[in-house]
């Protein structure tokens, strides 16, 4: 419960219209999820195809494809958390139709065995037959076309967020807390060169002064530092050396738990609001 409490709480911070439009957004990705699901399943072909593929992956790369869907998922979550522009691009923004079918299998079977274990006692040639009857019984809930919109399909996608969350943190692949990443080279390629006014700005790196007149980087935290200073640094972690503000990693379980922080701090501001 502490990870739905953790989403549930950032969530509440949301403007009205932040969390239509997060509502919206999540509606129409479950709904193309959903939609992708329901075509793996009426397909004999496509679905045992799906099958045999997850047969072969090892569990690393069983936990990589988890892992690579709940980052996609965490960045709906988090948009409304992240810093004013720029906005940085996201390499983990799209997977492709194979990948995508393979991981909407392999949670639904999760989902399926966890509801009802006996159903998939039954031999492999007749799964694609449960599963269609159990996906048929859920799809109009979760599209919303039984008319519940607000939030029909935010709390299953919180969910299965929290599920891919846990099961990635089981396989120990979530990554050491603490553990230093280097910023993305897309983060990094993005970042704004501004010119110093007024002098007397110590870049912290170096401990000189950035002279007047002179283009420095500017993190999105506002902190600045000299290009030759700060991009070494950039290759080696993604912190900011002033405040520790994270900028985006090319580490998928890095940048996991960048996004999860984000949530916390979130919800740790609602949490307190409602104490105080």
């Amino acid at each position: 419960m502490e990870e739905e409490t953790t989403i549930m709480a950032a969530i509440s911070t949301l403007r009205p219209s932040q969390l239509s439009d997060l509502n919206f957004s999540i509606l129409s990705l479950s709904f193309h999820h959903r939609r992708r699901l329901c075509h793996l399943l009426s397909s004999p072909c496509l679905f045992f195809l799906a099958l045999h593929r997850l047969h072969t992956l090892t569990l690393p790369q069983k936990t990589l494809l988890i892992a690579r869907h709940l980052l996609c998922s965490l960045h709906y979550l988090t948009r409304h958390f992240q810093p004013p522009p720029p906005r940085f691009p996201n390499p983990f923004a799209a997977i492709n139709h194979r990948d995508l079918d393979t991981v909407l299998l392999l949670l639904f079977l999760c989902e399926a065995y966890h509801d009802n274990p006996e159903a998939l006692e039954r031999p492999h040639a007749e799964w694609r037959q449960v599963l269609t009857s159990i996906c048929s019984n859920t799809t109009l809930k979760i599209t919303g076309i039984t008319g519940i919109f607000d939030g029909a399909a935010l709390i299953p996608y919180i969910e299965m967020v929290t599920r891919c969350k846990r099961l990635v943190g089981i396989m120990g692949c979530d990554g050491k807390e603490g553990k230093e990443v280097a910023a993305s080279a897309a983060a990094v390629v993005a970042l704004p060169a501004v010119e110093v006014r007024g002098g007397g700005v110590e870049c912290v790196i170096c401990k000189e002064e950035m002279r007047e007149g002179r283009d420095v980087c500017k993190l999105p935290c506002q902190h600045l530092f000299h290009w030759m200073c700060i991009l070494p640094w950039l290759k080696k972690r993604n912190t900011c050396p002033c405040c520790r503000f994270q900028l985006p990693t090319d580490d998928i379980f890095g940048e996991i738990q960048r996004l999860w922080r984000v949530l916390v701090k979130a919800g740790g501001k609602s949490l307190d609001d409602q104490r105080s």
